[in-house]
């Protein structure tokens, strides 16, 4: 299996690395705003930003003949920093690429520098399956995960129901849409959200084959390792809004199971780094990575 990830570097290749691990479904640039980006990059770090496989510009794998799973995706950020030749990096993840940078920095210490997540749940409590029972309309069993909001809820359950977008007019119109409900508490530039959806839409080689990282979470809905957070050593900065629509709450369940980590809580924010909050996150990456020294 052919898999080419395609990776982005800013900054002063002498500074400290920061690897940028984007949510499920998303291209780095969408997860990771080039404005948010060069602020770290202006704060001396050597950033790193890249497409999972299967998003944007990397390759896309037919995944009926060459099927995979988060495990390998994991990987892929392993394999990033490889290709780098950065044996350690802080890694920051935002959405499921904070529960991969939860994963790695407890499966290879080593590699880990600080951990920051933002807008992410904490690994092992299968927060799709959280998701999932929430769009179902189904009963969330005692112990679960807080469920997204109402409004999260009612847009994606649509996408259960009805034809999903096809055209690129329709795709961009439901990413524009979608950000609306992913901004949680602040508003966003109408016509600076369609340029970047254009943007995601025309760079992207095949949008259809994002629907292999669902099918990469069905193949196993318990792959996430139990009850291992209380083991990462990595200096932890935890992030979520107040307006938070995905992962409500997640946040401080995630500092609370990690020692000694941080809980920051942006007035606002929802689970998207809107304009707004990106001088705030590039401040507290900054000055969390600031804590080690590579």
């Amino acid at each position: 299996m052919q898999n080419d990830i395609f990776t982005e570097e800013f900054g002063d290749s002498a500074h400290q690395p920061i690897l940028l691990i984007a949510g499920s479904m998303s291209q780095g640039p969408a997860s990771w705003p080039d404005a948010f980006v060069g602020r770290l990059a202006a704060g001396g770090r050597r950033v790193i930003r890249y497409d999972h496989r299967d998003t944007g510009r990397s390759a896309t794998i037919d995944f009926a003949t060459d099927p995979y799973t988060w495990h390998d995706i994991k990987n892929d950020a392993l394999a990033v920093l490889d290709a780098h030749g950065i044996d350690s990096a802080h890694v920051v993840g935002h959405s499921a690429g904070g529960v991969l940078a939860q994963w790695i920095a407890v499966e290879h210490p080593e590699r880990v520098m600080t951990l920051t997540t933002i807008g992410s749940s904490p690994l092992g409590r299968q927060e799709g399956l959280t998701v999932m029972r929430a769009l179902m309309g189904e009963e969330q069993p005692e112990g679960s995960l807080p469920p997204p909001t109402k409004e999260f809820v009612e847009f994606y359950r649509k996408l259960i129901t009805s034809p999903p977008p096809s055209t690129r007019k329709e795709q961009i119109d439901f990413q524009l849409a979608e950000a609306r409900v992913l901004a949680g508490g602040l508003p966003i530039d109408e016509e600076e959200e369609r340029r970047q959806a254009e943007r995601l839409h025309d760079r992207a080689r095949d949008l259809s084959a994002l629907a292999n990282h669902r099918l990469a979470a069905a193949a196993d809905m318990t792959f996430e390792p139990v009850g291992v957070l209380h083991t990462v050593k990595a200096p932890t900065l935890v992030v979520e809004g107040t307006h938070e629509p995905a992962k409500p709450g997640h946040g401080a369940l995630i500092a609370e199971a990690i020692p000694g980590a941080e809980l920051l809580i942006v007035e606002g924010m929802g689970h998207m780094l809107t304009p707004q909050v990106h001088q705030t996150l590039a401040d507290a990456v900054l000055r969390h990575t600031a804590t080690v020294r590579g």
